[in-house]
């Protein structure tokens, strides 16, 4: 038999917890990382990255000579760092002759991989490159406006498969509310052709519309670069099937004696026991009995009197 071990420490077990499989998930952590060799390029690329996902984000700077996303076998430190740090994004660079400034993307699903995309990186431009107010600077950790423009994410595979990892890299923590006031940056992305899509980083600039909701103007503050598709690995249909799963939802419990109108709404109804008034224990100091007892002595010498007058005429 197989020993399960229990954490002893209340701290292991608070991390244990957090790591454990959730109804609602909380927001995906982002693992960036590299290969043996890289580009001044791609390195810029990665820090650009690292600092629009600053909070959640875990950066490996060393270089990782036995990661091969693609290869069989080659998958296995990106699992083992995966579970090292709990996250279920991650962004690989590497720079070769046959496929310069390379990055790859990909999700994890139980620190598995699930799927990969492949994409070259062309006409970078830096957030230093861009001249604009300081003022609109987009905030750290503020949720995204995200636009996918074109066709080719509907019609096309490869960009299909792009747009869900693109989303999952970019949108942050899921909420269902937001504030309007709140969104103050946007990504762009335009599907140039069937396998080249321009990705750039802009700041929402709120103005007066004369309505309710204001107008906006986008303001370009970079990053900027054009993503060139080269492979891309969809995950298996059962693996697919089993990240699917959602909890069903459990019914509500039934509460007694209450029920629910169209009309009047939430009726219910209330059981009171018989109320035995003549066995009630009344206080001793009641006004009532006070006034009672004063008038029935004043009724007894009333008697009294009329008594002794009629003796006395006797």
């Amino acid at each position: 038999m197989m020993r399960i071990k229990t954490p002893k420490k209340g701290r292991v077990k608070r991390e244990l917890e957090k790591r454990a499989p959730k109804l609602v998930e909380t927001g995906k952590k982002t693992l960036i990382l590299q290969g043996t060799k890289t580009s001044s390029t791609l390195n810029a690329v990665l820090s650009e990255i690292c600092h629009l996902k600053k909070g959640g984000v875990v950066r490996y700077t060393r270089k990782n000579d036995n990661i091969r996303p693609f290869e069989s076998g080659g998958e296995t430190s990106l699992e083992f760092f995966s579970l090292k740090t709990d996250c279920s994004i991650f962004v690989y660079g590497s720079h070769s002759k046959k496929r310069p400034n390379n990055l790859v993307i990909g999700r994890t699903y139980d620190h598995h991989i699930y799927d990969l995309v492949e994409v070259g990186v062309e006409n970078f431009k830096s957030i230093e490159s861009f001249t604009y107010d300081k003022k609109l600077a987009p905030l750290m950790g503020s949720k995204p406006f995200i636009a996918f423009v074109g066709e080719g994410f509907e019609n096309v595979d490869e960009l299909k498969h792009l747009k869900e990892v693109l989303l999952d890299l970019l949108r942050g923590e899921v909420v269902e509310n937001i504030n309007l006031a709140g969104l103050d940056r946007a990504y762009v992305c335009t599907a140039i052709s069937s396998n080249k899509v321009y990705l750039t980083h802009c700041a929402l600039r709120l103005k007066k519309s004369g309505t309710v909701v204001p107008r906006m103007e986008l303001v370009e503050v970079g990053p900027s670069m054009d993503l060139v598709v080269r492979r891309h690995r969809l995950p298996n249909e059962g693996l697919r099937k089993e990240a699917m799963k959602t909890a069903k939802d459990q019914p509500k419990k039934k509460i007694k004696n209450v029920s629910s109108d169209a009309v009047q709404g939430t009726i219910g109804k209330i059981y009171i026991p018989d109320q035995k008034i003549g066995d009630m224990a009344l206080p001793n100091k009641a006004k009532g009995v006070k006034r009672e007892r004063r008038e029935a002595k004043k009724k007894e010498a009333n008697e009294r009197a009329s008594k002794r007058q009629k003796e006395e005429s006797e």
